[in-house]
C-alpha cells in the first residue's frame, strides 16, 4: 500500500458526533474524509466508514474487479504494545479456514499506522438486525445456533483457538441466503486449556501458551463474556461457548446483555424445548451444569437441520407502560442519562475484573457494572437499550415492599419503531419487577441533536455563550387519554447523591419558575473542565405560556456562563402523577415453541 500516512488522525471515543467538543467534531470528519481519499486513491469504490472500536476503526471499499474488502486500521494514540495487537489479529486469522470465517487478504504497516485488509462478511451484523426486527424468528435462531455449533467445534478442534469476543455485533448474519460470519478476531488467542481443562502443548500452540499460571485471554464485551473469562482463568473453548449461549439468548429476548436470564430465562422466550433448556443450562451459575449444557448443545444443534419452524402469527404486544408517538418525525440521535444507580449495587469489597489490564473495561465497564446483581445489570443494560431508538422523555422507578412503580413519558419520532421498542420496554418493565430492593432509578432521554456546547479557554474564565444560541422546546397538547392529574415536581425527591454540580442560585430560581408551567422533560448540565454541554428535552404542554417559556429558557442559558466546577446536574419533569404499578416477580414462566405449529394459537400472555 503506497499512501501517505495516516498516523496523525484520530477519532474521539465512542459517543455522538454532536457532543463532542467543535474542535474535536473538525477532527472527526476530516479523518474520516482523509480515509476516504487515500482508499479512493488505492482503487477502492463505494468507500464507507463501517465504525470503531477500542483499538481501531474500521472501513470498507470495493476493489476494481468489484470484490468487497474491510480495512482495520489500529489507533496510533495507544500504545505500541497495545497497537501489535492488529498484527497478532491478522496472524490469528491466517490460521483459520472456515466458510463462516472471512479470509485475511494483507497486513501491512505505513509509517507507524497498522492497516489489515480483509474479505467483507455478506450481509448484516445480529445487532443491526436485532434493532429493526426485535426478537429474531425462531427458525433464524436455531439456524444461526446451528452454524455457530459447528464453528465452535472447529475452534476446538486441530489449533484450538479462543475468538474471546461472541457477541451480536460480530456476527454477520446473510438473512437471504441464511448464512453466518464471525468477524473482529482482536480477542482471538490459543487455547490454554482444553473444553474438559487439560492443559494445550503442541507444536505452535505450546511456544504461544506454555505459561499456565497467568491467563492469556483478552477482554471481550461484557455483556456477553462468561464468569470464567471476566475472572482471568486460563483460556479455553469454553470461553465462546459462553458467548454463543449469550448471543443466542439476546437474538430470542431482544436484549443487549446475558443478564436478564435470571427474571426471563431461555425456557420463556417461545423457543423449541430441547434449545431453550439448553440456554437455560449454558446460562447456569453451576459450573458443572455449564460445561454439560455446552457438550450438549455442540452435540446437538450441529446435525440439527431437519427442523421445520414456520413463523407462527400472535396477537399484538401490550405495552407495559404508555408509548407516545409524536405527530413530527424527525431524525433524532437519542442519549440516555440515567443516575442513582447506587442503590442497585452489591456493595462487594472484591472487584472480579480489577486485575484485568485491559484498554476496553476501563473505557466501558469497570465503573458502570462492577458490583451489581445480574438482574441490576440486566435492568440498566435494557434501559440503554430504549436509547437505541428516536426516544425523548424520561422514567422514575420506584422500588417498594408492595410492589414497582413506574412513572413516565417516553415519546417516539418514529411510528415504525414503535413495535420493537415495546418489546424492549416490556423487557426492561420484567427485569424492574425483578429487582428487590427500596429505591429510586430515573433516566432522562433527550436528542443529542439539541445539544448546546459552552466553551472557554482556562477554568478561571466563564464559559462563552454562542451567538443566537437557544435551548429548543416543542408545543403540544396533554394526551387525552391521561386527563387530569398531580404534576411531577423537579424537585420532589430532594437532591440526587450522584448528581455533584453545584448550580448557581440564579438557574435554581429559574428552574422553580418554569416548575409552574405545565411541560414535560428535561434539562442536564455537564460541566468538564473547559467545556459545557447543555442536555435538553422539552415539551411545552400549555402553549398560552410559550412566551414566559422561553422567557425562563433565556435566563437560564444566560446564568449558565457562571457555572463553576465539574460534574453533572439533572433535572427532570414528568407531565402526570398516573403511576403505573407491577408486582414483584421472580421468572417469568415457561413457554416454549408448540410441538404442533399448525395448531397453535398464541395468547396475549404467552407472547
Amino acid at each position: 500500500m503506497q499512501t501517505p500516512q495516516l498516523q496523525h488522525f484520530y477519532i474521539n471515543e465512542e459517543q455522538s458526533v454532536y457532543l463532542l467538543k467543535a474542535e474535536d467534531t473538525r477532527k472527526h470528519r476530516a479523518w474520516i474524509r482523509l480515509c476516504n481519499q487515500q482508499l479512493s486513491k488505492l482503487g477502492y469504490a463505494d468507500i464507507e466508514f463501517i465504525g470503531k472500536g477500542a483499538y481501531g476503526f474500521v472501513f470498507a471499499g470495493t476493489n476494481d474487479i468489484g470484490e468487497s474488502h474491510v480495512f482495520k486500521f489500529s489507533r496510533i494514540t495507544l500504545p505500541r504494545s497495545v497497537q501489535d495487537r492488529l498484527e497478532e489479529e491478522a496472524f490469528m486469522l491466517s490460521q483459520l479456514m472456515h466458510p463462516n470465517v472471512p479470509n485475511a487478504i494483507k497486513f501491512e504497516r505505513v509509517g507507524k499506522q497498522g492497516i489489515m485488509v480483509m474479505e467483507r462478511a455478506q450481509g448484516e451484523d445480529l445487532d443491526k438486525i436485532c434493532h429493526r426486527m426485535g426478537v429474531l424468528p425462531v427458525a433464524m435462531i436455531v439456524s444461526i445456533a446451528r452454524q455457530l455449533a459447528n464453528l465452535l467445534y472447529y475452534l476446538r478442534t486441530g489449533k484450538c483457538l479462543v475468538h474471546g469476543d461472541i457477541k451480536p455485533s460480530n456476527l454477520v448474519y446473510d438473512i437471504k441466503n441464511d448464512h453466518l460470519s464471525l468477524i473482529d478476531w482482536g480477542s482471538a488467542v490459543f487455547a490454554q486449556r482444553d473444553e474438559n481443562n487439560n492443559s494445550v502443548e503442541n507444536n505452535v500452540m505450546s511456544l504461544m501458551s506454555n505459561d499456565q499460571q497467568h491467563t492469556n485471554a483478552r477482554m471481550g464485551d461484557v455483556y456477553f463474556i462468561g464468569e470464567e473469562q471476566l475472572n482471568g482463568a486460563l483460556s479455553s473453548p469454553r470461553f465462546d461457548e459462553q458467548g454463543v449461549t449469550a448471543t443466542l439468548y439476546a437474538l430470542a429476548s431482544g436484549q443487549i446483555s446475558r443478564f436478564g436470564s435470571k427474571v426471563i430465562p431461555a425456557s420463556s422466550l417461545g423457543l423449541p424445548i430441547e434449545l431453550a433448556r439448553t440456554l437455560d443450562g449454558m446460562l447456569s451459575d453451576d459450573l458443572e451444569r455449564r460445561n454439560l449444557a455446552g457438550d450438549y448443545f455442540l452435540k446437538s444443534m450441529r446435525h440439527n437441520h431437519r427442523m421445520h419452524l414456520p413463523n407462527i402469527t400472535t396477537h399484538p404486544v401490550h405495552e407495559d407502560i404508555p408509548l407516545w408517538v409524536l405527530p413530527k418525525q424527525k431524525q433524532v440521535e437519542t442519549v440516555s442519562y440515567s443516575s442513582r444507580k447506587s442503590f442497585l449495587k452489591e456493595h462487594n469489597t472484591q472487584d472480579p475484573i480489577a486485575k484485568m489490564d485491559d484498554v476496553q473495561l476501563e473505557k466501558y465497564y469497570r465503573n458502570f457494572l462492577a458490583g451489581m446483581g445480574d438482574t441490576e445489570k440486566g435492568f440498566v443494560a435494557a434501559v440503554g437499550k430504549l436509547a437505541q431508538y428516536p426516544i425523548v422523555g424520561g422514567l422514575a422507578i420506584h422500588w417498594r415492599k408492595s410492589g414497582v412503580y413506574i412513572d413516565s413519558n417516553l415519546a417516539i419520532y418514529d411510528p415504525e419503531t414503535k413495535d420493537v421498542l415495546i418489546k424492549a420496554v416490556n423487557n426492561m418493565v420484567t427485569l424492574a419487577r425483578g429487582i428487590k430492593r427500596i429505591g429510586v432509578f430515573k433516566a432522562c432521554f433527550f436528542n443529542a441533536k439539541d445539544t448546546l456546547h459552552l466553551e472557554r479557554q482556562h477554568a478561571s474564565e466563564p464559559y462563552q455563550m454562542v451567538n443566537d444560541a437557544q435551548l429548543s422546546f416543542e408545543v403540544g397538547d396533554v394526551p387525552a387519554s391521561e386527563g387530569r392529574s398531580r404534576l411531577h415536581s423537579y424537585f420532589e425527591d430532594g437532591k440526587d447523591p450522584e448528581e455533584n454540580l453545584e448550580l448557581p442560585t440564579e438557574i435554581m430560581t429559574e428552574l422553580g419558575w418554569i416548575n409552574q408551567i405545565h411541560h414535560t422533560g428535561c434539562i442536564i448540565f455537564e460541566a468538564l473542565p473547559n467545556h459545557l454541554k447543555i442536555h435538553s428535552y422539552l415539551r411545552l404542554l400549555n402553549p398560552r405560556k410559550q412566551a414566559a417559556f422561553r422567557a425562563s429558557l433565556d435566563r437560564i442559558l444566560h446564568h449558565a456562563t457562571k457555572i463553576q466546577g465539574h460534574g453533572v446536574s439533572g433535572f427532570m419533569k414528568l407531565p402526570y402523577k398516573n403511576t403505573r404499578q407491577f408486582s414483584h416477580i421472580d421468572r417469568k414462566s415457561d413457554h416454549f415453541y408448540p410441538k404442533n405449529p399448525k395448531q397453535a394459537a398464541l395468547s396475549p400472555a404467552q407472547n
